[in-house]
């Protein structure tokens, strides 16, 4: 199959990843081990953070999330209490919460950044309120602080859906603040088309060592045997051979590989150089588009690590979205709809206990007439002049 010009997903890997993999093979261990701890404690370091536990994919990442609220000791999550979630997100930042019997209220997003309107958390809030989800869009930071202050003003949990936006920054400490940061738990994904790529893979971090300790519980069965030393959770038994397989709370197989893990090391080292360069090809796309009355592009808030390029086709601009997709289809340059569009537009939504607060008019703009192509870690300079040239021709 032929090369695209321009692909929304690029192949990041390279002769340090595949060695990581052979060495893995030689080793002999393939399932969770020494490479998948190792990136653990380097992925927890790199964000400041005590504890990070690895699963198989950015949307186990967000199910052992909502687990480990559900079973903590003290104040845990309940079936029925009220999550407040954006409009527009993927979909498995809703599932997990639909699979533990929570109820969602969806808030709109802002047009301008496609992120949660923190304007409309107020309206959202009721007594049965007990946590808060913010997603930053596509590599470009929520308004996380005003999230925090509003979720500790509140007592509500703060869970950070960071799986689209690994590397972003907010101003605040030392200079900045990384994205996946502010939540009492933040979630990462390592997909392919990612901003780091472990094949497949995902992240939780935190600083709560209870919930790090339920999520690795979660993540292998619901056993005892990874939870860390030195925490009182459950009453220790002192028969060691029944003890390593004593089941304490309900639990799955999500267990990564240490082919992950290994690779996850090696990507880790390059994504600075490979952020910067996604940056740099932001600014060219913003230069090239930004002066354009026809198209809304993403308002960077802080330092984006910039995902991909969203546009909106605005409304009375003489363009509808599909007249620019044969054009970009015979300009060999992919695109697709922004993440999952409007959640509650989906036939999924029939499934679940919400509300809606409010209406939710940017993300039907968002999911009627947007769209966006890739950013790559490598010079996208011809691509976006190809872009820019289709366009003029409209």
């Amino acid at each position: 199959m032929a090369e695209m010009f321009w692909d929304l997903a690029a192949d990041t890997w390279g002769d340090e990843e595949r060695a990581a993999i052979d060495r893995v093979v030689k080793s002999g261990r393939y399932t969770m081990g020494p490479e998948v701890a190792a990136f653990e404690e380097a992925f927890a370091a790199y964000h400041g953070k005590k504890n990070a536990v690895m699963v198989n994919s950015g949307s186990s990442a967000n199910l052992i999330a909502v687990a480990a609220l559900f079973h903590k000791k003290e104040k845990p999550l309940e079936r029925g209490d009220e999550v407040i979630v954006p409009a527009v997100s993927w979909s498995t930042t809703y599932h997990p919460l639909q699979q533990y019997g929570l109820k969602l209220r969806f808030v709109d997003v802002e047009l301008e950044t496609l992120n949660i309107d923190t304007g409309a958390l107020k309206d959202a809030l009721t007594p049965q309120t007990r946590a808060i989800v913010a997603v930053s869009i596509l590599g470009n930071p929520a308004n996380l602080t005003a999230v925090r202050v509003f979720a500790d003003d509140h007592g509500l949990y703060f869970l950070e859906d960071n799986c689209e936006s690994l590397d972003a920054e907010l101003p605040g400490k030392s200079g900045g603040q990384k994205t996946g940061t502010f939540g009492d738990i933040g979630t990462f994904s390592f997909f392919f088309s990612h901003h780091i790529s472990t094949g497949e893979g995902g992240m939780l971090i935190t600083d709560d060592a209870e919930l790090d300790a339920l999520a690795r519980a979660v993540r292998a069965h619901g056993w005892i045997r990874d939870i860390p030393d030195g925490l009182d959770l459950f009453e220790e038994g002192e028969d060691s051979f029944a003890e390593a397989y004593r089941f304490v709370i309900p639990g799955y197989n999500l267990r990564p590989q240490e082919f992950n893990g290994a690779a996850g090391l090696e990507q880790l080292k390059k994504l600075p150089a490979m952020t910067e360069r996604r940056r740099a090809n932001l600014a060219l796309f913003q230069d090239a588009f930004g002066d354009d009355e026809r198209f809304m592009i993403q308002r960077e808030n802080g330092k984006s690590s910039s995902f991909c390029f969203p546009m909106i086709v605005k409304p009375d601009c003489g363009l509808e979205r599909a007249d620019v997709f044969g054009p970009l289809e015979e300009a060999d340059i992919g695109f697709r709809m922004i993440t999952g569009g409007n959640f509650p537009r989906h036939d999924a939504i029939q499934y679940f206990d919400y509300d809606i607060v409010g209406d939710l008019a940017n993300a039907d703009i968002a999911h009627d007439r947007g769209f966006f192509v890739g950013n790559h870690p490598f010079d996208l300079s011809q691509q976006i002049a190809r872009l820019r040239d289709v366009f003029n021709k409209l």
